[in-house]
C-alpha cells in the first residue's frame, strides 16, 4: 500500500462520537475555573456571560463558510488543507506548521497545569509527595496508548469524563437558577445588558471567551473517520458550538448569580490574591451541591485536562499522518496499524510533547506560572491565525470554483468571520501579557514565535527538491453535494497565483 493509499478508519465516528472529542479538548470545568475568574476579575465584572455569548457568534459565523468547505473537502488536515486549496500549497504548509504548533503547545500548556494538580491530589489524599513531571511523563504514556487503540476507544473514555464534568456543573447552574440567583437575584441585566457588556475592560473577557472556544474545528479533522462526513461534520460543528456557547454563558451567569453582580469582581480578584483562582466557581458550587461536590472538583479538574490532552494528542497526530501522506514529512509517519490508527505519527506526537514539557522540569519552573500560562496564550494566538486564514481561504475557494453559490455560505458569513477573528487576534495581542501571566517581554518573544513558525513552514516547502511531494491533492468535484477526501493519487492541482 502506497503512502497516499492509506486512510484511517472509516465509519468509526458519529456525530456524538466527534462532539465529544470536540467538548473534551475545549475542557469545559478547565475554561469555567480558569477562564471565568479570570474574566470577571480584569475584565467586564458580571458582564463576563455576554461575552461568550459574542464570541459563540463569531466562531458561529466563522462555522458556516468552514463548514460550506468541509462539505468538498474531508481529511484530517483541515486548516492548512482548507487554506491549501484557497491559499495555495506555500500558504497551506505553512499553515500546517502553526497548526502543528498551536496542537502541541496547547497540549504541552495541559501537561502543566496536569501535573501540578494531579501533584497536588495525591499529596493531599494519599501522602504521595512526587514532582509534578513524573506524574505527566506516566500520563504521555497512557496517551500514547489510548491513541494507538483507535479513535472509537478515545471518544468512549473521553464521552465519560466530559460527561462527569459537565453534569456538576450543569446541576449547580439549574439548582442556581431554579431557586431564583444568589443574594441579588439573578441578575439578568447585569450579565447581558450592553452596558455591563461594555464595562471595565470587555476586551480581557472576549479574549478569554473566544479561547474557551478553542478545538471545536476539530469536527473536520475526524472527518475521514466520520460516518457520512458530508453530513456528521457540519451537525457535530454547530452543534458543538451551540452547546458550548451556553454552557459556558449559563454556568459563568450562575457562579457570577451566586456572588452577586456588584461583589463578584472584588471575590473574583480575591480569589486571584490568593493564588486559587478555582476558588472563584468551586466555592459556590459546593455551597449549593454540599461538601462531596468540593472534594469531587478538583478531581474532576484533572480528568477534564487528562481528555483535553488526549483529544489534542489525536489532533495533532492526524495532522502528522495527513502530512506525511502528501509526502511533506516522512512518508512512515503515515503507518497504520490493524485499528487504523496512525501510531507511527502518535508517537512522534508524544516525542514532540516530552521535548516542550522536559526543559521545564530541569530548570525547576512552576508548571502553571510557566509552562501552562505561556503556551495556552501562544496556542491561542495561533489557532487565531489560522481562522482567519482559513476564513479568507473559503472566499476564495468558491469565488474560484463556485461549487457552491449559496452567497452568505461562502462570501458574507465567512467575511463576517474574518472581521471577528481580526478583532479577536487583535484583542489577544493587546491583551497578551495578561493571557500569559508573564511580562510583555516574554509576550513578545512568545508572539513571534508563530510567524517564524509559519515561516520556516513555507521555506520548506518552497525549498523542496524537484518533484518531493506529489501534487496529491484532488480537484474539487463537479457537484456541489460531493465530498473529496484527499488526497487522490490520480488527480492533480496547480497552485493558485
Amino acid at each position: 500500500m502506497t503512502a497516499a493509499d492509506r486512510r484511517l478508519k472509516r465509519d468509526a465516528l458519529g456525530v456524538l462520537g466527534i462532539l465529544f472529542l470536540v467538548l473534551s479538548a475545549q475542557a469545559p470545568l478547565t475554561g469555567i475555573a480558569g477562564a471565568v475568574p479570570l474574566s470577571v476579575a480584569l475584565g467586564n465584572g458580571s458582564g463576563v456571560p455576554a461575552a461568550y455569548v459574542a464570541a459563540g457568534a463569531v466562531v458561529l459565523l466563522f462555522s458556516v463558510g468552514f463548514v460550506a468547505m468541509s462539505r468538498h473537502v474531508v481529511d484530517p488536515g483541515a486548516f492548512y488543507t482548507y487554506i491549501g486549496r484557497g491559499l495555495g500549497r506555500t500558504a497551506g504548509t505553512g499553515a500546517a506548521a502553526v497548526a502543528l504548533f498551536a496542537y502541541c503547545t496547547i497540549q504541552a500548556a495541559m501537561y502543566g497545569l496536569y501535573g501540578a494538580t494531579v501533584a497536588q491530589l495525591l499529596d493531599l489524599h494519599a501522602g504521595i509527595d512526587a514532582p509534578w513531571w513524573l506524574w505527566a511523563l506516566l500520563t504521555m504514556a497512557l496517551v500514547q496508548f489510548l491513541g494507538v487503540a483507535g479513535i472509537d476507544t478515545g471518544a468512549r473514555v473521553l464521552a465519560v469524563f466530559v460527561v462527569a464534568e459537565t453534569s456538576i456543573l450543569l446541576v449547580f447552574a439549574l439548582v442556581t437558577l431554579v431557586r431564583g440567583g444568589g443574594p441579588e437575584g439573578l441578575g439578568v441585566a447585569a450579565a447581558f445588558s450592553p452596558r455591563t457588556a461594555l464595562d471595565g475592560a470587555p476586551g480581557v473577557a472576549l479574549m478569554f471567551a473566544v479561547a474557551s472556544m478553542f478545538g471545536f474545528e476539530a469536527t473536520a479533522v475526524y472527518g475521514e473517520e466520520a460516518r457520512a462526513p458530508e453530513r456528521t461534520v457540519p451537525r457535530a460543528t454547530y452543534l458543538s458550538i451551540t452547546l458550548i456557547t451556553a454552557f459556558f454563558a449559563l454556568t459563568s451567569w450562575m457562579v457570577i448569580s451566586a456572588h452577586g453582580a456588584s461583589h463578584a469582581t472584588d471575590d473574583a480578584g480575591r480569589a486571584l490574591e490568593n493564588g486559587d483562582s478555582s476558588a472563584f466557581v468551586f466555592q459556590p458550587v459546593t455551597d449549593r451541591l454540599g461538601g462531596w461536590a468540593g472534594d469531587l472538583l478538583p478531581v474532576l479538574l484533572a480528568t477534564s485536562l487528562f481528555a483535553g490532552i488526549l483529544a489534542f494528542h489525536n489532533s495533532a497526530n492526524r495532522y502528522l499522518f495527513s502530512l506525511s501522506r502528501e509526502r511533506r514529512l516522512p512518508h512512515a509517519l503515515c503507518a497504520l496499524n490493524r485499528r487504523g490508527a496512525p501510531w507511527a505519527a502518535g508517537v512522534v506526537q508524544t516525542a514532540i510533547a516530552v521535548l516542550l514539557v522536559v526543559p521545564f522540569a530541569l530548570t525547576g519552573r512552576d508548571p502553571v506560572v510557566t509552562l501552562f500560562s505561556w503556551f495556552s496564550g501562544v496556542a491561542v494566538l495561533a489557532i487565531m491565525l489560522l481562522y482567519l486564514l482559513t476564513s479568507v481561504s473559503v472566499v476564495v475557494f468558491f469565488r474560484r470554483n463556485r461549487l457552491d453559490r449559496r452567497l452568505w455560505n461562502t462570501a458574507v458569513a465567512p467575511a463576517l468571520g474574518a472581521l471577528g477573528i481580526a478583532g479577536a487576534i487583535w484583542l489577544v495581542l493587546a491583551n497578551l501579557t495578561t493571557l500569559i501571566g508573564g511580562d510583555r517581554t516574554t509576550a513578545t518573544w512568545l508572539a513571534l514565535t508563530i510567524p517564524t513558525v509559519w515561516l520556516l513552514g513555507a521555506a520548506a516547502y518552497l525549498a523542496r527538491p524537484a518533484g518531493a511531494y506529489p501534487r496529491t491533492m484532488a480537484p474539487a468535484p463537479e457537484t456541489p453535494d460531493a465530498a473529496v477526501t484527499s488526497p487522490t493519487p490520480e488527480t492533480s492541482e496547480k497552485d493558485p497565483p
